[in-house]
C-alpha cells in the first residue's frame, strides 16, 4: 500500500510549492507597488514644496508669488509623473501673513495629495482608497533684502 501511495504523490511538492509561491508573491508584489507609488508622490511634494517656496520668495512682488509658486510645484510634480491638479497648496507667512516679501518673514509651504492605491478597480466608484501625503517648507524671505510690493 504505501508503494503505491508514494508512487501517486510524486510531483506533487512542485505544484505545491508553485502555488504557495504565487499566493504569497501576488500580495507582496501589491505591497510594492503602493509603497513605490507613495514614496515617489513623498518626494514629488518634498520637491514642490521646497521649488514653490523658493519661487515665492524670489518674486519680483506678491502679486505675482503665487502663480510663481504654482507654477515651479507644477514643473516639480511633473517631473515625478504627477499632476498638481490633485495636490493643495497653502502658503502662508509669518510674521505678518500681508506682508510674505518683507525682511525677516519666513514663508511657509504646505501641501497635501491623497494616493490612490494602485490596481484599484472602478467597481469601487469614486471613493477608492488612498494614503495622504503631506510635505511642508519653511523658507526664509531675509532679514538683509529689500521690501517687495
Amino acid at each position: 500500500m504505501s508503494r503505491w501511495t508514494s508512487r501517486n504523490e510524486r510531483g506533487t511538492a512542485l505544484v505545491e510549492v508553485t502555488w504557495l509561491s504565487i499566493l504569497l508573491l501576488v500580495p507582496l508584489l501589491y505591497v510594492v507597488l503602493a509603497v513605490f507609488d507613495v514614496q515617489r508622490s513623498a518626494f514629488a511634494l518634498d520637491a514642490a514644496t521646497r521649488a514653490a517656496g523658493r519661487a515665492y520668495t524670489l518674486s519680483p512682488s506678491q502679486g505675482e508669488a503665487v502663480a510663481r509658486a504654482r507654477s515651479a510645484a507644477a514643473v516639480a510634480m511633473a517631473d515625478q509623473g504627477l499632476d498638481l491638479g490633485a495636490a493643495s497648496v497653502v502658503v502662508s507667512c509669518r510674521p505678518d501673513p500681508r506682508a510674505c516679501l518683507s525682511p525677516g518673514s519666513v514663508v511657509q509651504v504646505r501641501m497635501t495629495l491623497a494616493v490612490d492605491l494602485p490596481l484599484m478597480p472602478d467597481a469601487l466608484g469614486a471613493q477608492t482608497p488612498s494614503i495622504r501625503v503631506d510635505a511642508e517648507q519653511s523658507v526664509p524671505y531675509g532679514t538683509f533684502r529689500e521690501r517687495r510690493p
